[in-house]
């Protein structure tokens, strides 16, 4: 008889918490909010409307407008974000914000390479599956209310 516990919410909801905590811990050492490590995320692969990057950070954090918009604000007087001149709405990192993208992300890629190394791929591609289904269904919930 196995102890591993069927997918449920309790067992993701754990998972969430380990890995918020991890990432938690990442972001005091570096730097900033969860919020604008995301908003970091967003603008890392080039400049993009600042509009757009407050609906990106909307819908993958579920948080309003007025919260997203601080989180930028707060990356903007950090100077880690900067309005691009003469590109209208436009925004990118600096050369800090930059900097600061890449310790996060390194420190990410390291223990994510912990966490999931030994993994089997299948197994990875499975959880992968399922939990974008699940994430789908439960936006598609949301959409509805």
């Amino acid at each position: 008889m196995s102890t591993t516990p069927t997918l449920n919410p309790q067992v993701i909801g754990q998972a969430e918490n380990a890995l918020g905590a991890l990432m938690n811990r990442i972001l005091a050492r570096a730097g900033g909010t969860f919020h604008q490590w995301v908003a970091l995320t967003a603008v890392s692969g080039g400049a993009i409307d600042r509009d757009q990057l407050v609906s990106r950070m909307t819908g993958a954090l579920k948080i309003d407008d007025s919260s997203a918009l601080a989180a930028v604000a707060e990356l903007t007087a950090s100077q880690l974000l900067e309005a691009l001149p003469g590109q209208g709405s436009r925004v990118g990192l600096t050369g800090a914000g930059q900097a600061r993208y890449r310790r996060i992300r390194a420190a990410l890629d390291e223990i994510t390479a912990r966490l999931y190394g030994d993994l089997p791929a299948d197994d990875l591609a499975t959880a992968g599956r399922v939990l974008t289904v699940i994430t789908d269904r439960a936006n598609a919930e949301l959409a509805r209310t």
